[in-house]
């Protein structure tokens, strides 16, 4: 059983003791640091107001009813959006006009796991200097709660699966019409959660066929939530077997999306962002776009092929926004099937994937399958090595880059080598004596080869 703190929130399983995992003591201290942060900020307003929203997981209901009493309680009105999906509630933090957010989800963790993840005004993730704070409040205790007469109020608000999907569809390059003439037929596994309800929702006003798979939202997760190639054999199958032009994955939260194409193929999520962005760029005569240190070289081709200029940031979706907004990024993400299109808002998004994906497939006439074959083809690796306490990792990082200095390194977060025909990116564990290998080469061979390269490497300078 687990309790990971971070500046991005607090993330645990439920039941066992307190300080050890996510139970109810855990889940009302930190929407209390939280909460005292938020009225810090807003230190003169009469009335605070906090967007809160949760996806399918068991836990759910019991946490967001803790958190939704606790900020009552610092006399904080709290608008409950119920099952929801995170980019739901990040769109609906600046039109509810509140001064924050909270999403009851641990994303693609399994059912026993639940999180809060903080928002802020805009409806995006909080900083490092915000998470800080709030971490050093939860570890202080120092809560001041409302009298009687100044407790915050509590409604609900479920309209915004429809001012969500209408936000998605009146983007300029969400092309309706043509998404409509060209009569797809999909399959969906929303995973048991929310996806089952906002994407074929989403669908259904697209004029789109919608085959469901696992979308009641129980939190009975059918398999692992993380939408990779081995947890997808049913809806690979059923994509198959019901003819269907691809098939649609989401996580618990509904900001991954993962396509499959009509064959049963992974179209991969890493070329989800790709496919997007190919749209949207092209669509738009050119522009900028970003993506992490560990996401696919493919995006930089597709960037590069429309005249714009593609930069990478440090992993983590905040990381990614702030690189976005300092170089001016039409569209962004990370390779996990994040989409992050500002159009829309700073933050990843499934329905706006969908939405982009559909507009790209009816505009280009081919099938899936041709679509992603159109694509530069990379394969990657994605393995860690487990070090022991007393070796230094940041030495080991520090001797690979000054080893590789000769080619191109950047060690914003951890090292990355950037080869001719491939790339290495080496990352430490904040928590363990653990450095993450990520690696993309032009063939599956390649990438498992650089990766035990490098893992013979450090151990070799780590001397094991």
């Amino acid at each position: 059983m687990t309790l990971i703190k971070s500046i991005s929130g607090i993330r645990g399983t439920i039941g066992g003791k307190t300080a050890d995992n996510l139970t109810p003591v855990d889940a009302v201290k930190f929407a209390s640091a939280y909460g005292a942060f938020i009225k810090k900020r807003n230190e003169g307003k009469k009335k605070i107001k906090v967007v809160i929203g949760r996806d399918a997981r068991i836990s759910g209901k019991m946490i967001s009813s803790l958190v939704a009493n606790t900020l009552v309680g610092l006399g904080i009105d709290v608008v409950d959006l119920g099952l929801s999906t995170t980019p739901t509630v990040e769109v609906a933090v600046p039109l509810e006009k509140a001064e924050g957010g909270i999403i009851l989800t641990a994303s693609h963790n399994p059912k026993q796991w639940n999180a809060l993840k903080l928002l802020n005004e805009k409806g995006e993730f909080l900083n490092g200097e915000d998470g800080e704070q709030i971490l050093a409040l939860a570890e202080s205790e120092d809560f001041t709660f409302a009298e009687v007469d100044d407790l915050g109020s509590y409604k609900k608000n479920k309209k915004y699966l429809k001012k969500h999907i209408k936000e998605v569809l009146k983007l300029d390059l969400v092309d309706v019409k043509a998404i409509k003439k060209a009569k797809f037929k999909v399959v969906v596994d929303g995973v048991n959660s929310t996806g089952g309800i906002f994407i074929p929702a989403l669908l259904k006003k697209l004029g789109v066929k919608c085959i469901e798979l696992y979308c009641t939202p129980n939190g009975q997760f059918p398999h692992n939530p993380e939408p990779l190639k081995e947890h997808l054999t049913d809806i690979s199958e059923l994509v198959v077997k019901k003819k269907a032009d691809f098939g649609i994955v989401v996580d618990p939260d509904v900001d991954r999306l993962a396509i499959v194409s009509e064959d049963g193929s992974m179209f991969g999520e890493e070329y989800t962002l790709v496919a997007c962005s190919d749209y949207v760029l092209g669509r738009l005569g050119g522009g900028n776009t970003v993506s992490n240190l560990s996401s696919s070289r493919a995006l930089r081709d597709v960037t590069e092929k429309h005249g714009g200029t593609y930069t990478a940031s440090a992993v983590g979706e905040v990381n990614v926004v702030i690189k976005m907004k300092e170089t001016n990024t039409v569209i962004g993400g990370e390779g996990n099937g994040g989409i992050i299109y500002p159009a829309s808002h700073y933050g990843r998004d499934s329905l706006v994937g969908v939405a982009l994906f559909l507009s790209h497939l009816a505009h280009k006439k081919m099938s899936c399958k041709e679509l992603r074959d159109s694509y530069p083809s990379y394969f990657m690796s994605k393995n860690k090595i487990q070090l022991t306490p007393e070796i230094d990792v940041d030495t080991i990082l520090e001797t690979m880059a000054t080893k590789y200095a000769n080619e191109d390194v950047n060690t914003i977060d951890g090292v990355k080598i950037d080869f001719a025909e491939e790339w290495i990116h080496l990352r430490k564990s904040n928590t363990e004596p653990i450095i993450r290998i990520y690696t993309e080469a032009k063939s599956q061979n390649a990438a498992d080869v650089l990766a035990e390269r490098f893992i013979t490497e450090i151990k070799d300078i780590a001397g094991i």
